[in-house]
């Protein structure tokens, strides 16, 4: 068997590891992105029209990595000459003068980022179709919005390709085989060997990482991504209704996300932000009969423009984390094996800066960003095997 050799081998064809793989092309890394499933594909993370971009997070790390990201996905944008993004603004609610808002205004404000806060009374004014306690407010990014999810996973492989990067899809990887100065990726259909390797497999990334010494925390679970329809024709369209994320401070905790009828015409995304655990490879064989009914009385409480049953039900992988924050780290022994994973349902509008972050880690240059959230030894997660 003739052994090809590269630059960087990717594993997973994902949108991290698809950013990955084309920011490493783009630095003249000769790169193969490997991908178990042929494309495209909906049995992981990164399928599906649309997702939530925006500037607001609690935490001011990410605040600082989306005000790179942003003009990142414009310049994709415009090197795949397709449409990325849509403007319809983030409404983030949460208590007046609570933990989550307050969180948000204060990153914003530290990165000099446009926001408006959105009192109870003006809330009811302006979004007739939301129905809130008049203990919720809000705050609004305004030049958050919607992200062309297919279309952006797309563009990246497309540029990748452009770029002379090789993907092979209907591949999956059986054993990588650590290694200096190169590391061995055994899938079953070749052999390959590269000085470096991202492991970008989002859910499989357990898999993957432990013969190499590696025990991960990560809990996938199955997210019912569910569209109800409207009962006020096109009182949700972007151009009314903006994205919209609850702080769950009267949900029990629950996080409860919402996106315009565009994808659906006359159908909003509203979804719950966890679902029961899962093994990825059998991902459907769970009863997600409490999502669904949690999502109901939601929509029945705060969405009264909406149907009480959704109309169309699809389904989707988040690989949590117990701290919500991805692992983008080195081995800790084998340096030249990389980790990208865990992104806990919230890493898609973070994919150009994430693969930024790889490509330095990668090419070893300094970071550009805060990288102790993601760093692997936060979990003690290696074991003596290394």
């Amino acid at each position: 068997m003739t052994t090809q050799v590269f630059d960087a081998i990717v594993i997973g064809a994902g949108i991290e590891g698809s950013s990955s793989a084309y920011t490493l092309a783009k630095h003249g890394q000769k790169t193969l992105l490997l991908e178990q499933f042929p494309l495209p594909h909906s049995r992981g993370s990164s399928h599906g029209q649309t997702r939530i971009i925006r500037y607001a997070y609690e935490q001011d790390f990410y605040s600082r990595m989306m005000l790179d990201a942003f003009p990142l996905w414009h310049t994709l944008a415009k090197e795949a000459a397709v449409q990325l993004f849509k403007q319809c603004g983030v409404l983030n609610l949460g208590h007046q003068n609570g933990k989550f808002l307050t969180a948000i205004s204060s990153a914003m404000s530290h990165h000099g980022m446009e926001f408006e806060e959105i009192s109870s009374s003006q809330l009811v004014q302006r979004y007739p179709m939301l129905q809130y306690s008049p203990r919720m407010a809000a705050v609004l990014d305004p030049r958050g919005g919607v992200l062309l999810a297919d279309k952006a996973l797309a563009a990246f492989q497309k540029v990748f390709r452009q770029l002379g990067g090789v993907l092979h899809d209907g591949e999956p990887v059986t054993a990588i085989t650590p290694g200096q100065p190169l590391v061995t990726v055994t899938t079953t259909k070749h052999r390959y060997r590269a000085k470096k390797v991202v492991i970008a497999a989002g859910p499989w990334t357990g898999k993957l990482v432990k013969p190499l010494g590696v025990s991960l925390p990560f809990r996938p679970t199955r997210v019912t991504v569910m569209y109800w329809q409207e009962t006020k024709e096109g009182s949700h369209a972007s151009d009314r209704f903006p994205c919209l994320i609850d702080g769950g401070e009267e949900e029990g905790g629950h996080h409860i996300y919402s996106l315009p009828s565009d994808e659906y015409p006359g159908y909003v995304k509203v979804c719950l932000h966890i679902g029961p655990e899962i093994d990825p490879d059998n991902r459907d064989e769970v009863d997600d009969s409490w999502v669904r009914q949690k999502v109901s009385q939601y929509v029945c409480s705060h969405l009264p423009w909406l149907r009480t049953t959704p109309g169309v039900v699809e389904a989707c992988i988040y690989t949590n984390t117990p701290d919500n924050n991805p692992v983008i780290d080195s081995h800790p022994k084998h340096k030249n094996i990389i980790i990208a994973a865990g992104f806990s349902g919230h890493g898609f509008k973070l994919a150009p800066v994430v693969g930024k972050a790889v490509s330095e880690l990668v090419l070893e240059k300094p970071h550009t960003y805060t990288m102790s959230p993601f760093a692997l030894s936060r979990f003690n997660a290696s074991s003596s095997k290394l």
